[in-house]
């Protein structure tokens, strides 16, 4: 079965940055899908599980237009529990990280900018929770 990377983010130079990054940490590991928004980010998890391409781990953003961050990967977990949940902010809330945290089973948040070497961690360890499962 083939896996998947998804990232999710307003600011479409961010959204280049991190898939950018991902890419060069996994390379042709992984199919790599970039949204703009949570209503985008749904779609493309579903179109994904369609295809049976399950997506291991989603990066969003926490600001953006329409839904929060907290608020959509808690709408990702509650129908694709087995995903792994980051969130990217620049300004998250306390109440919003600890509702992720709670309602959505987030993984981990990346404070922006981030770094490359925190990006990384925190996906392989996110990862990990898949190899441990087989």
């Amino acid at each position: 079965m083939k896996k998947a990377i998804v990232c999710v983010d307003d600011e479409s130079i961010i959204l280049e940055s991190l898939g950018e990054q991902i890419r060069n940490m996994f390379g042709n590991e992984f199919i790599y899908e970039m949204a703009e928004n949570a209503d985008e980010g749904m779609e493309v998890i579903r179109e994904l599980a369609e295809e049976s391409i399950e997506v291991l781990v989603i990066v969003s953003d926490w600001l953006m237009p329409g839904k929060k961050g907290d608020e959509f990967l808690i709408e990702v977990h509650k129908q694709f529990p087995h995903i792994v949940t980051v969130m990217l902010t620049g300004q998250a809330d306390e109440s919003a990280i600890q509702n992720a945290i709670k309602n959505a089973k987030l993984h981990a948040y990346l404070s922006k900018p981030w770094s490359a070497n925190d990006l990384e961690n925190i996906i392989r360890t996110g990862l990990s929770k898949f190899e441990n499962k087989d």
